[in-house]
């Protein structure tokens, strides 16, 4: 997958636009400065899987510098592991909840990908000494997914197994 779909959410939204089939890619960006807030690419036409538009709305959400470095990546998942300017740092805890002066916690404001709900799950079931059935209580659903409910959330089964796998690892 292409290193631009790091700016937009995971799965896009489907749309039929008189008659025709499109996928809108919906901007990751906190504040999108455009009115579709993403971008629609029309399935029945020759420019299919061209990625010009997405690059256009990248660079105004995001900046031209962080787009373009972005896009030296040869995936997606790359992107998503490089710190940019501290834009793009997914992996940083610290980041993720740092103070900027008297401001309020901020957090990010892009959705996880599949792997790295795993691992923040095994995080906080371990640290926190929850039971790996915590990830079925409807509150904890509710709290998770309210607002993108696309959300993914793995089962207990699956934190167990990833619990023990990392142990193993360490």
């Amino acid at each position: 997958m292409a290193p631009i779909y790091a700016f937009f959410r995971p799965v896009p939204d489907i749309e039929y636009v008189e008659g025709h089939h499109s996928h809108v890619f919906q901007c990751a960006a906190k504040s999108c400065k455009q009115k579709l807030r993403g971008v629609r690419r029309f399935l029945d036409t020759s420019d299919t899987k061209s990625t010009s538009n997405m690059h256009k709305h990248a660079r105004k959400c995001w900046t031209a510098e962080v787009v373009v470095s972005a896009d030296k990546a040869k995936h997606v998942d790359e992107v998503c592991a490089t710190p940019v300017k501290g834009i793009l740092d997914l992996h940083s805890i610290m980041t993720a909840f740092e103070r900027k002066g008297e401001d309020k916690v901020t957090f990010l404001h892009w959705q996880h990908m599949k792997t790295e709900s795993r691992a923040e799950i095994v995080r906080w079931v371990s640290e926190s000494k929850r039971p790996f059935y915590i990830v079925s209580n409807c509150g904890f659903q509710s709290l998770m997914k309210t607002g993108r409910p696309e959300c993914y959330i793995p089962s207990p089964a699956i934190g167990s197994c990833d619990v023990k796998k990392v142990f193993a690892n360490m």
